[in-house]
């Protein structure tokens, strides 16, 4: 009765705030503005109907209601009726509801995803020219 309980921490990026750079949430993340960068979090993070992130996310659990764009990696992903991800994502469960955008590509190897910036077109479209 009288134990420990875990606080968990909430991090809230409001509408009309831009963000950038590097980013860590160590709780949920509910994000209502821009947030652009390198972003990690070790838990869910919640892209609201305004917000938008674009850069490279890693974590736990996705929710998309606005828009992603970049590069993802994170054990479920939840897009929206209104949400929209563009980009490339290594990912061990999806679900689009009715009304929701993916665009882009699923990966298997989400070391490669993580480990370059360059897009692994960008590497056969430079064999293709050179062989």
């Amino acid at each position: 009765m009288f134990g420990k309980k875990k606080k968990s921490a909430l991090t809230f990026v409001a509408p009309g705030t831009k963000l950038s750079g590097e980013s860590h949430f160590a709780g949920e993340a509910l994000i209502g503005g821009e947030v652009f960068g390198k972003i990690s979090s070790t838990d869910k993070v919640t892209i609201e109907v305004d917000g938008y992130v674009e850069g490279e996310l890693n974590c736990a659990e996705l929710k998309v209601a606005g828009h992603f764009k970049g590069k993802l990696k994170c054990g479920k992903l939840n897009i929206t009726s209104t949400g929209t991800v563009e980009g490339e994502m290594a990912c061990e469960s999806m679900e689009i509801f009715e009304g929701g955008q993916f665009i882009g590509m699923r990966v298997k190897e989400d070391i490669a995803l993580l480990n370059s910036f360059d897009s692994p077109l960008a590497e056969i479209e430079g064999t293709l020219q050179t062989g």
